[in-house]
Order: C-alpha cells, then structure tokens, then sequence
C-alpha cells in the first residue's frame, strides 16, 4: 500500500512512496566496520505532496537517481541516523523510475525534526550504564 512521507515514522518497513528528487547531496565514501570494504553513500532530499525527507542511496543505487525525476519506492525501510529520519531502500527494496508528475511540500522536512533511535539499546537498570 502507498505510503506518502508526512506519515512515515521511525523504525518502520514496507515503506512504498513516489516521489521526486529535489536534491543529490556530496557523495561520501564510508569503509565499512565488518569487513574494511570501501562503499559510496549519497543522500537525496525527496518529497511529495505531503513533504519532504532524505533518501540515503549506497554503491550503484546512487546513478540509479536524478535530481528534478520521479520514482518509486517498493518494500523500502526508515531508519534513525543521527536523530535524523532517513528513507532506505535496502537489500530487498526496489527502487525504480516512475512516469508521473509530482508536487513537493517543502514546507514539511521529516528531516530537519529530532528523533530517537527505536533500536538504541536501553539499559536494564533503570537507564543507567555501568
């Protein structure tokens, strides 16, 4: 089922959204801790009619995006980085290009609001850490 951005919340999975992309952000390089493999990250500002969040794309997904194009999202994810809200499409996401016009509330960035990590493990001794 579609899902527009004003309702997305952290943490949450089987995201599917169109939207246009009103901004490509410096790629980064990233090492990665598990094996030292260097990988490519690039974030996309994206919206729709209801606002606007940032899209986060690894490795080859990123020439996959053009800023001012609309696409579409399916089995997508979000996650909390930074107390930021992002948009991911992951390993079984599918991100594809999509033949429609779509209008952004910039008004509305998921982005720019402060949220808790819903995976930040929490201590068992009444939030203490020893």
């Amino acid at each position: 089922m579609q899902t527009d951005i004003a309702s997305l919340k952290p943490g949450a999975r089987e995201v599917d959204l169109v939207f246009k992309v009103v901004e490509k952000q410096p790629e980064r390089e990233v090492t990665s801790r598990s094996d030292g493999s260097t990988h490519r990250v690039c974030d996309f500002k994206i919206g729709d009619p209801t606002g606007m969040i940032t899209l986060t794309l690894w490795d080859d997904k990123i020439n996959m995006v053009e800023e001012g194009k609309t696409y579409e999202i399916k089995n997508g994810y979000t996650n909390v980085f930074k107390n930021k809200m992002n948009v991911n499409v992951g390993r079984y996401g599918e991100l594809s290009a999509v033949d429609k016009d779509v209008t952004v509330n910039k008004d509305n960035d998921l982005s720019e609001k402060e949220y808790e990590n819903p995976y930040r493990r929490r201590s068992s001794y009444g939030g203490r850490r020893y």
